[in-house]
């Protein structure tokens, strides 16, 4: 049995109390530190200095802003007094219940105003733990050096261009390269570089960033250098989206990230997440989420997993960038305020059965509606006894601005117009037996009283296509019959343009059917992006590829029954690309370019660009040519008067545009003209200098300058010495073939 302390004795030696054995550094290795009880609390700082009278009434008011990102209560809330002067010392130490809700609150309240003086700062007590520990923090104040200025690059210099030019992207084998739109040459390329992307490339909604994807995140690239702009570390990324006002960024990676502690930009709490919205002047990550699992059977009838298509993008935006909503299907609406991306009054919006939702692309403009607001609209399906349901919400009140009940519905779509004007829901009915199908237009007037709606119940078959008029009232839609059992090939379809009715005042008259053209095998519709000219064309297709080219305000005579719509239609001309997979317009409107894209199938790759009224100025057939993209443009600068003078003087300013065309084209011809005398004169001087190569080389031989072959042919002309050449012919063989 081994002795006790009690029973050593020191004055036998068996211990000596002031020989102990250090034991510091197996402490400093295996000590136990106690942060895990420190990771739910965070230190608040920045706030007022209050007397210890004022100390509850502060407390309470700093719980307003603690309890928006978890909860807490006044207990919990330390807040030291200074000794000499009785007040606080400007900091709080906080408690939450869970180390998740103070990261939150880190994320959420750090630079939060409290009033116009005082601006708090919120850390997690363990990262001032760990930052502190092992001298990090220099005891000795150094003045912080300030960078010298350095004038960044102009990111919307193509805008300057003195010839209005557009750019485009075009990606084919490994190489990516930005050009210049030419009407009558080739494109001017500005760079290109190999291996610029992994996957794909994409423009920003405002065409001041071109993105490029990689295995360790997503790159921005601008300015005339195309240098990099930011990164964004986000490994394995798959897709990217862009808020409208180019301020926030989200990347989607269908693996789930693995985030190891120490990681440069992100943090523990983007581990086993697979969406991360940024900040796109910071390059730091907001808030980070998972994928959501689809409602529906995950597995078919033998047991397989079904493959879901996820819906992208997941995280919408409302057109100016304030808020960003998600849909859990069949739930609820999740939207979140931007900067902080917290949720909106700390939950979501429950719409049971919802199934799809759509941000107005633009400000909406409601009669007699003052206040700011945000638009929505969304639907449900039919559940039990309760009808299907449209609705439109106005945020971030969450009033239901206007409903409309539905009935038989199969399938829903919805439809914005580009000015939040009109929102077209396109519902697909069955008939009670569920043997047949049509399609009913349910057009929401938005910034009418009382947002009426109109019914558009003439369309006998299906809806696969729909489109609205960019900037304007009209649109175009494509029907298809039922497709019998056991059809070789698929129905023919039929094109129908709408447009609404004169009215008098400002009011917008009902819609009616100007032209319904049958026995046509489209189904994609591409507007102008200023709207007017429309390409109706069938693509994704081997056995068609066909190109209608529309006009609806075409300046020729227009028919009697037509007189009371707002609308001239006529088809301008017809064109074909084989195998076309993806059609575009320019920013501008007067160009289009059509694809066939290798990613798609492998014949005939390439692209055709036309001008909007049909004419084919460039067919270039390409080798692994897989994307082709213009360059957007941001908005007009010009206000509304401004270009409806443009419009007025259009002819003086064509003159201006037509005399710079002329001159481009004589600089190119005074160009070829100057490159062929070059040629010639390099010929002339080359000649020259081997012929007095020649006579040298006869004088070191001893022999004439000039041989007597060629002084036979000299012949003297007013004190000139011209050689005259003689050209024979010679007939080596003749054969003669009677042909009957």
């Amino acid at each position: 049995m081994a002795p006790s302390f009690d029973q050593l004795d020191p004055e036998t030696g068996d211990y000596d109390a002031e020989d102990d054995i250090d034991f510091s550094d197996l402490k400093e290795q295996y000590e136990v530190r106690m942060e895990e009880g420190l990771d739910t609390f965070v230190v608040i700082d920045g706030l007022p200095k209050v007397p210890e009278d004022s100390k509850p009434k502060l407390v309470k008011f700093l719980l307003r802003k603690l309890t928006t990102a978890g909860k807490t209560k006044e207990d919990d809330v330390y807040m030291p007094l200074d000794e000499l002067t009785g007040q606080t010392g400007g900091y709080a130490f906080v408690e939450y219940e869970t180390s998740a809700q103070a990261a939150a609150a880190v994320k959420l309240l750090h630079g939060t105003p409290l009033d116009k003086k005082h601006t708090i700062a919120v850390n997690k007590l363990t990262d001032i733990e760990r930052y502190g520990r092992e001298g990090k923090i220099d005891e000795t104040y150094h003045e912080p050096e300030i960078a010298s200025f350095e004038e960044k690059e102009h990111l919307r210099w193509w805008l300057g261009d003195p010839e209005g030019r557009d750019q485009f992207i075009m990606f084919k084998a490994d190489d990516v390269g930005v050009y210049w739109n030419e009407r009558d040459d080739v494109p001017d390329q500005i760079v290109n570089r190999t291996g610029w992307t992994e996957t794909f490339v994409q423009w920003s909604p405002k065409g001041t960033y071109l993105i490029s994807m990689h295995a360790q995140g997503v790159q921005l690239w601008g300015g005339p250098n195309w240098s990099r702009q930011k990164r964004f570390m986000h490994p394995g990324a798959n897709l990217v989206d862009v808020s409208p006002d180019e301020r926030y960024i989200t990347t989607w990676s269908h693996k789930a990230m693995e985030v190891q502690e120490g990681n440069p930009v992100l943090s523990l709490e983007e581990d086993g997440k697979n969406y991360i919205i940024w900040d796109v002047a910071t390059a730091k990550p907001i808030r980070s989420f998972v994928t959501l699992d689809l409602a529906g059977p995950t597995n078919d009838a033998e047991g397989n997993p079904i493959k879901q298509k996820i819906q992208w993008p997941a995280f919408k935006w409302s057109s100016d960038a304030k808020y960003v909503a998600r849909m859990t299907q069949g739930q609820s609406i999740s939207v979140y305020e931007l900067p902080k991306m917290n949720l909106m009054d700390r939950q979501s919006i429950k719409i049971e059965g919802v199934m799809d939702f759509e941000w107005a692309p633009a400000s909406p403009q409601r009669d007699n509606v003052k206040t700011y607001e945000q638009l929505f609209c969304y639907w449900t399906p039919e559940l039990g006894s309760n009808p299907a349901k449209v609705g439109l919400m106005s945020i971030p009140s969450k009033d239901i601005v206007r409903t409309r009940n539905l009935f038989n519905v199969s399938d829903a779509k919805l439809h914005w117009q580009s000015e939040a004007s009109f929102v077209c829901v396109k519902v697909d009915r069955h008939s009670k037996s569920g043997k047949s199908k049509a399609t009913n237009l349910e057009i929401f007037r938005v910034r009418e009283k009382g947002v009426p709606v109109e019914v558009v119940d003439s369309i006998k078959d299906t809806v696969i296509n729909f489109a609205w008029e960019p900037k304007g009232d009209r649109f175009v839609l494509i029907t298809a019959g039922e497709v019998p059992d056991g059809a070789p090939v698929p129905p023919k379809t039929s094109v129908s343009f709408f447009c609404p009715e004169k009215s008098k005042g400002n009011t917008i008259g009902n819609f009616k059917l100007i032209r319904t053209i049958d026995k046509k095998n489209n189904n994609a519709i591409h507007w102008s992006p200023n709207g007017r000219f429309v390409v109706v064309a069938t693509v994704m297709n081997q056995q068609y590829f066909d190109l209608d080219f529309w006009d609806l305000d075409f300046e020729g005579e227009k028919d009697e029954k037509d007189k009371d719509l707002t609308a001239n239609l006529q088809l301008m001309t017809t064109a074909d690309h084989y195998g076309v997979t993806d059609i575009e317009w320019d920013p501008s409107g007067r160009y289009v370019a059509t694809t066939a894209s290798f990613w798609k199938h492998r014949m005939e790759n390439g692209y055709h660009l036309y001008t909007f009224s049909g004419t084919t100025l460039r067919e270039e057939p390409t080798e692994q040519f897989k994307q082709f993209s213009w360059r957007p443009r941001p908005e007009r600068l010009l206000s509304k008067d401004e270009m409806k003078n443009v419009r007025k003087n259009l002819r003086e300013y064509s003159k201006t545009f037509d005399e710079l065309d002329v001159a481009k084209k004589s600089s190119a011809n005074k160009a070829v003209v100057e490159a062929r005398r070059r040629l010639l004169q390099e010929w002339l001087a080359y000649r020259s200098r081997v012929q007095e190569d020649l006579e040298e080389e006869r004088e070191a031989l001893g022999l004439a300058a000039v041989s007597e072959e060629r002084a036979a042919l000299e012949v003297e002309d007013d004190g000139e010495t011209r050689v005259v050449e003689e050209v024979y012919e010679e007939i080596l063989a003749e054969e003669e073939e009677i042909v009957d």
